[in-house]
């Protein structure tokens, strides 16, 4: 007896050892990083300021070349909206629109105050033939959750174009979407949604007309924040996803001629999908899937006009959870496909070298970056803290190889910042308001600040193999978001790509 509570203790704090060693490392990072700025000399602390300095400025520049990149693809976004209110969508003689399941996708437990609703809007308001489109709620859940389940199920007997799929023993996403993949389906088009999701009405048409022309495999669709005014945090984050969807990704295959599946309002080709599926022990299986399609020789392509509003979260925690698992997905997903990607190219590139540095800043560059920005951060803290009481700002920065330079770097760093800003504003989404761009820029040095301590944190996870799968909580939306949301479905327009 005695025994087998020693064994169980002890596993207990093994486990908890084990569960806090990354946090442990990242704070033995911090503290080392700290004090090795006040300890090394003169020299090596200049030529490392001016390492890190022309780098943040590289990726400035980066930055904000692709934000001017994505000016044409938006401007034809307008004008492709602009003559489909006018003359909307039309077939040539003889043409079908081509078959398609749209996939929603949802961890039950999370999302039962809501999945209600969101089959009922897809059922209502997707503007496309009803004969030509299935509606699959594939969900799995720990436990037997009532009502909802048996509503699901009634509304299904209502709806021929409605399947309703339990996934038995599934634990991810992942899993849930190879189920369906098994399951007999005419679809020519397989659509995936988070259940959150709200896509525009006429987005289908986009992606089925965009796929009969041809050349294509898999379009990434725009995803905007429709809760944006609910709390602080979904005002940063719709301005965030305003900056990622709105601007870098069309930006980015603008010039590096590819894109890639962000995991909801994605569009394969049913065949594709199939044959690669999902990689259930993936903690991002959509990126994967993405550099496993790239590397297969898949034409991806970013569509701005394809558009889907979905839930952000409001707290805190939530977005920690969410952000820690997208943090060490990407590394896996950089350790496993980096070199084989880089390679290959991306085939819409032609095999050229445009997609393959373009892949080299996506997955290697993006996870040395957070060190980059992460020592620059200790060593102006390092100054501020011991450097700036003794001998003053401007002598502080002359240490650093002149305060002309650093002022130069700084000025280069904030006009970037608000170039982005500009054409972020100009693509904002229905829901997003100037107020919130603004902070978010504000916040912009914090926030990226913390993302990057986070990301180096799911280096050490990675690193002691430490994984956890944390489903993105959902809220029940109040009517007023609810409502709001809805009647987005009103604005198939140009303000509904952008204001």
């Amino acid at each position: 007896m005695a025994g087998s509570i020693f064994t169980r203790l002890f596993g207990q704090t093994s486990a908890w050892y084990y569960s806090w060693t990354p946090m442990i490392m990242l704070v033995c990072y911090c503290m080392l990083s700290f004090f090795f700025y006040l300890l090394i000399p003169a020299g090596l602390h200049r030529a490392l300021w001016y390492t890190f300095v022309a780098l943040q400025t590289f990726t400035a520049l980066s930055v904000s070349t692709e934000a001017m990149q994505s000016i044409r693809p938006s401007i034809n976004a307008r004008k492709a909206w602009r003559h489909a209110k006018v003359h909307g969508f039309k077939l040539e003689d003889g043409q079908e629109w081509p078959m398609i399941d749209v996939v929603l996708v949802a961890y039950l437990p999370n999302e039962q105050e809501i999945i209600m609703r969101q089959v009922k809007y897809a059922l209502r308001e997707l503007n496309y033939p009803a004969n030509r489109m299935t509606i699959n709620v594939c969900y799995n859940t720990p436990y037997p959750i009532e009502p909802v389940e048996t509503e699901l199920r009634n509304l299904a007997k209502e709806r021929s174009n409605l399947r309703i799929v339990k996934v038995p023993k599934s634990t991810s996403k992942a899993e849930n979407i190879n189920h369906f993949l098994t399951l007999e389906s005419k679809g020519e088009i397989i659509t995936l949604y988070d259940t959150d999701h709200y896509p525009e009405p006429d987005a289908l048409r986009w992606v089925a007309k965009r796929f009969m022309q041809g050349g294509v495999d898999i379009i990434q669709g725009r995803c905007c924040i429709y809760n944006y005014s609910e709390t602080f945090m979904t005002k940063l984050i719709a301005s965030e996803f305003d900056l990622i969807y709105g601007v870098m990704h069309s930006g980015r295959a603008e010039i590096q001629g590819y894109g890639f599946f962000g995991g909801s309002n994605g569009h394969w080709n049913a065949s594709l999908l199939r044959t690669l599926g999902m990689q259930k022990h993936m903690l991002t299986e959509d990126i994967d899937s993405s550099m496993r399609a790239i590397i297969s020789g898949a034409r991806i392509e970013y569509d701005l006009k394809v558009l889907s509003y979905e839930l952000a979260p409001e707290t805190l925690p939530a977005l920690v959870k969410q952000r820690l698992r997208w943090a060490q997905g990407w590394t896996q997903v950089a350790f496993r496909h980096a070199m084989p990607s880089m390679r290959r190219g991306a085939y819409s590139d032609n095999n050229s070298w445009r997609s393959r540095v373009g892949l080299f800043q996506l997955l290697l560059y993006r996870e040395i970056y957070f060190y980059i920005n992460s020592q620059l951060v200790f060593m102006l803290a390092s100054g501020i803290c011991y450097n700036i009481p003794t001998q003053g700002l401007k002598r502080y920065f002359e240490d650093f190889g002149g305060y002309a330079l650093s002022m130069f770097a700084l000025a280069v760093n904030l006009i970037c910042l608000g170039l982005t800003i500009c054409i972020q504003a100009r693509n904002r989404s229905h829901f997003t308001r100037m107020g919130g761009i603004l902070l978010f820029a504000a916040c912009t040095p914090i926030w990226y600040s913390v993302t990057s301590l986070m990301a180096i944190f799911c280096h050490f996870r990675e690193f002691i193999k430490f994984e956890k799968w944390n489903p993105t909580a959902r809220t029940s939306a109040n009517s007023k978001t609810g409502t709001a949301a809805n009647n987005s479905r009103q604005g198939s327009n140009t303000n509904s790509v952008v204001n």
